[in-house]
C-alpha cells in the first residue's frame, strides 16, 4: 500500500461526519494521506457513486485505497466488503452496487468481506447508522497505512456474489442509428455524459465536423430533437449553440457552449434518459 486513502460519500460538510472519518483514519496512523474525492453526491445515489469512482480511480497510484459510503442500506444484512481492482487499487464500501462501473470498466480481481470482530474502530460495536466511520475509515486507513494486509481484511468471496446494478447496453441498428443512455451529468456545467464510447463512432464512421440528428427521450417522451455538429472543442461553434464531443473517460457528451444543457431542457440522468445518435448524409 502507499499509505493513501482517498475518501468520498454523500454525507457533505455541513456536519463533523466526514471530520470524524477522518479523525478515525488519522488515529490508525497519523501520518496518512488523506484526500477527498467529493462529499457531495446525492443522498443514497449508489449510480452516481458508482460512476464517480471509476471516473477517478484510474488516474491514482498502485495501492490507493479508496473508501465510498453512499449506504441507504447501512445496518442491514448487506455485505461490507473490499474490491482489489485489476489495475492494483482498493475500494472499501458496501455490496450494495457501488462497484457496478469499476467492475465492468476497469475490472475487479478479487473481493474479501470485512471480518467486523477484527476490522472495526473499538467500543462501537452498539452503533449501526455509521459503519463510514466505524468500519469504512478503520479499515481502509488500516488497509492503507499497512496495518493490516489485504488477506487480512476478512474471507475472500466470489465476484459472482457481488450486487451491481443494472446498465444498459450501446446498440447500433443497420441503418446507422446509434441508441444509449445519459450516465450522469457533469454538474457544474450541465453537460450530459452518455455511455455511447468514441470507439462506436469510429465503427460507423463519424468523424469530427460531421453533423448528426440527436434524440434525447425520458422512457418514451422526446425531449429534445436537433441536428448538432461533432466537434473537438467547445469553441468550434458559437456561443449558446448545442454540440457533441468526446468528454474525459473517452464517451461522447453532449452540452452547449458556455451554457447548461441540462438546464436549459430539463434533462437528467439515469437509464431512463435515452440518447439515439445518427450521421445526416451530406
Amino acid at each position: 500500500m502507499n499509505n493513501m486513502l482517498v475518501l468520498q460519500t454523500d454525507f457533505g460538510l455541513q456536519d463533523g461526519a466526514v471530520a470524524a472519518m477522518y479523525g478515525v483514519s488519522l488515529g490508525v496512523n497519523p501520518d496518512l494521506k488523506i484526500y477527498n474525492l467529493t462529499h457531495e453526491i446525492e443522498t443514497y445515489n449508489i449510480w452516481d457513486a458508482s460512476y464517480r469512482l471509476v471516473q477517478t480511480l484510474q488516474y491514482w497510484p498502485e495501492g490507493t485505497v479508496f473508501v465510498s459510503v453512499v449506504d441507504p442500506g447501512v445496518g442491514s444484512s448487506r455485505k461490507s466488503i473490499v474490491a482489489k481492482t485489476k489495475d492494483k487499487k482498493y475500494i472499501v464500501t458496501p455490496d450494495n452496487g457501488t462497484l457496478t462501473h469499476i467492475h465492468s470498466n476497469i475490472g475487479i480481481e478479487e473481493i474479501r468481506e470485512i471480518d467486523e470482530t477484527k476490522n472495526r474502530l473499538p467500543y462501537s460495536g452498539e452503533s449501526y447508522t455509521f459503519h463510514g466511520r466505524d468500519i469504512y475509515a478503520f479499515t481502509g486507513a488500516r488497509l492503507a497505512s499497512g496495518v493490516i494486509s489485504y488477506e487480512e481484511v476478512g474471507p475472500k468471496i466470489s465476484l459472482d456474489e457481488m450486487v451491481c446494478l443494472n446498465t444498459t447496453e450501446v446498440t447500433v441498428d443497420e441503418d446507422g442509428m446509434i441508441k444509449g443512455t445519459i450516465d450522469i451529468l457533469d454538474i457544474r456545467f450541465g453537460n450530459l455524459w452518455t455511455n455511447i464510447p468514441k470507439e462506436i463512432f469510429d465503427k460507423v464512421g463519424i468523424n469530427y465536423g460531421d453533423t448528426l440528428e440527436l434524440n434525447i427521450k425520458h422512457d418514451t417522451r422526446n425531449v429534445f430533437n436537433s441536428s448538432v455538429k461533432f466537434v473537438k472543442s467547445f469553441a468550434e461553434v458559437h456561443v449558446g449553440r448545442t454540440l457533441l464531443y468526446v468528454n474525459s473517460l473517452n464517451k461522447i457528451g453532449v452540452a452547449i457552449n458556455q451554457g447548461s444543457f441540462s438546464r436549459a431542457h430539463q434533462v437528467e440522468s439515469g437509464y431512463q434518459w435515452k440518447v439515439e445518435l445518427k450521421k445526416i448524409s451530406k
